[in-house]
């Protein structure tokens, strides 16, 4: 397998195991897969309609949303997700979490 740099042309050397260059792989960190959901998927995810989702979002008891386009919003799956676990969470604790 030769290890060529993809930002150039195989030459003659390359093949022939004169080049001096090689790969090296970046070791990253994982990145946290999440993607954005819209108002139907999130009353969905959270059971609440519209107008609830929007006076808890007013109150700051709820995520805040993310300005997509001039025209389009969204939430973090990853942040609605974890907002309903809290709540359950806070319900099973019997610390009474109230909406």
């Amino acid at each position: 397998m030769l290890n060529i740099p993809l930002h150039r042309p195989v030459t003659s050397a390359d093949i022939n195991g004169e080049c001096d260059m090689h790969v090296v792989s970046e070791t990253r960190p994982p990145v946290q897969r999440d993607r954005m959901v819209r108002l139907a998927e999130v009353e969905h995810l959270t059971g609440l309609k519209k107008s609830t989702i929007y006076r808890l979002m007013r109150e700051r008891k709820f995520v805040q949303c993310v300005q997509v386009t001039s025209r389009c919003t969204a939430w973090s799956e990853a942040a609605v997700l974890q907002w309903v676990q809290d709540r359950i969470a806070g319900a099973v604790a019997g610390s009474g979490a109230t909406l």
